[in-house]
């Protein structure tokens, strides 16, 4: 029974590592093409000293960026930052949109599909951090069975965030906003 449930975990890790590692390198990705405008992103929050936002504006897409690589490189250690880093943005946004901010954009990567911060992507965070738990425990070996189930099922997971993430920027985009003011 033992061999069983360590198997599930393994893979559910493998899963979680594959769809976070991609959701972390591609947004590291974008904020660093986007470099000279994520400052701003950042200061928006308006949750840190002037004098942060410049520095950590500047390592937080580099940090996505090697964290994500750690993930699909199956470094479980990877998931405990990652964790982190979800929760920490989750209640960045959480905070803002309390404060009756939610017009600012999520500064998520996404430059193409500017995002307002949604509870969506607060609830977005929190699952994607929660299912980084059992990658914290065990991922599979690399090329086994069961790293194979792991990599088809975080391509799915990933997809699934690409699709959070667009359903949540169209329903508060121009046209749900006048569609609603109608």
């Amino acid at each position: 029974m033992s061999g069983a449930f360590d198997t599930a975990l393994a893979i559910c890790g493998g899963v979680a590592a594959v769809g976070n590692g991609l959701v972390f390198l591609t947004a590291g990705f974008a904020k660093l093409r986007s470099r000279r405008v994520f400052p701003g992103v950042v200061a928006n929050y308006r949750l840190l000293p002037e004098a942060l936002v410049g520095p950590v504006a500047a390592v937080l897409p580099l940090a996505e960026v090697l964290i994500g690589a750690a993930l699909l490189g199956g470094v479980a250690l990877a998931a405990v930052p990652a964790a982190a880093l979800l929760l920490a943005f989750a209640a960045a946004m959480a905070v803002n949109i309390g404060r009756g901010r939610a017009h600012i954009d999520c500064g998520c990567g996404r430059s193409e599909l500017r995002q307002p911060l949604s509870r969506t992507l607060v609830v977005r965070n929190l699952v994607l951090a929660g299912l980084l738990v059992p990658a914290m425990f065990a991922v599979p070996v690399f090329g086994s069975v069961e790293w194979g189930f792991a990599l088809a099922g975080g391509l799915a997971l990933y997809l699934l965030t690409l699709l959070v993430n667009a359903l949540s920027a169209l329903a508060a985009g121009p046209l749900a906003v006048e569609r609603n003011s109608r």
